[in-house]
């Protein structure tokens, strides 16, 4: 089967928005390569991680996102749809550098495979660690637990600052026995590490059929589909509705709620996720690029929350806040 290839050469800083205007506009797949996190020797809290390739040529601090759409679709109309969103991005105060757009058709095995060569097992918190499941890897401690995970065509491999922000977060706040929320659950990389943690129960919600897919068959990967309930859903609007509480799988309000998204998604729903939560309740919100901390810290803390802690890799930044 063939693809129509649209690539974006932007910087880092833009990567998450301008990922999600290629969803939007109906991409099957998106994949980001970027100067300091797939190619090049990264430093972790536990080690060194790189992947077994040659270094790729892309600047400090830039980035090259490619979307896929089927080959009936006309690639020059979704360039110019997208096109005029990424010039608006500076207005937001998020830097897109000097955007350039490439256009061309592949073969689906040309991009459906080729960046399994760049995710490698990676240790990414105290008792964490991700492996593809198409490597081999032995666990150094009984301690240590193993995230089996085929991402496919959703977002969260664990490689990005914002995913592996989260993981870490997660490690140091579960205590045990909690009931989780995790919004955009993607890959549902968050959930699972929730549950190798001690979380008890997870409802993984995300608005992208094909992640609720990959999360589904990744829960199953992982022998948790018992514990973990995956439903398509905008934000948090499945358990606002109360349509389908019965199936939920946790019991409202929760002790957790974990959100790795865009900042500016985040700052749409901070009341949501305080009505969700119990008093005392975390809340850990990543996916927010440096110059949006203080608008994002000022919103928690109008909502209601306390920040408890913060953590950093890089220019990202993931709160971890409390319900007074």
């Amino acid at each position: 089967m063939l693809w129509h290839e649209l690539t974006i050469h932007t910087t880092e800083e833009s990567v998450e928005m301008i990922s999600n205007f290629l969803h939007e506009a109906g991409a099957g797949g998106v994949s980001i390569e970027e100067s300091g996190t797939l190619n090049k020797k990264r430093e972790t809290p536990h080690g060194e991680w790189f992947g077994d390739v040659p270094f790729n040529d892309i600047p400090e601090g830039h980035a090259v996102i490619k979307g896929y759409f089927s080959e009936d679709v006309n690639l020059e109309e979704i360039r110019d749809e997208i096109s005029p969103r990424i010039e608006e991005l500076p207005e937001f105060g998020i830097n897109t550098g000097e955007v350039r757009f490439e256009l061309k058709t592949v073969n689906e095995e040309e991009w459906a495979t080729a960046w399994k060569q760049y995710f490698k097992p990676i240790r990414v918190s105290e008792r964490l660690t991700i492996k593809p499941t198409w490597e081999e890897y032995a666990p150094e401690s009984d301690d240590e637990r193993i995230i089996e995970l085929d991402p496919g065509m959703a977002f969260g491999t664990g490689a990005h600052p914002t995913t592996s922000l989260c993981l870490r977060a997660l490690d140091s706040v579960i205590q045990g026995g909690e009931e989780v929320i995790d919004v955009g659950t993607g890959s549902g990389i968050l959930s699972i590490g929730a549950i190798h943690l001690g979380a008890s129960r997870v409802l993984a919600l995300d608005l992208d059929p094909v992640a609720v897919s990959s999360a589904k068959e990744n829960t199953r990967l992982n022998g948790m589909d018992d514990r973990i309930v995956v439903k398509e859903s905008d934000l948090l609007t499945v358990i606002k509705s109360g349509s389908e509480s019965d199936g939920l799988g946790v019991t409202l309000p929760v002790q957790l709620v974990v959100a790795n998204i865009l900042a500016e998604v985040i700052l749409l729903f901070v009341d949501d996720v305080y009505a969700a939560l119990q008093p005392g309740g975390m809340y850990i919100a990543s996916g927010i690029y440096k110059n949006k901390i203080d608008v994002v810290e000022q919103a928690l803390i109008s909502s209601g929350f306390e920040i408890a802690d913060m953590h950093r890799e890089d220019d990202w930044v993931a709160f971890v806040a409390r319900k007074r």
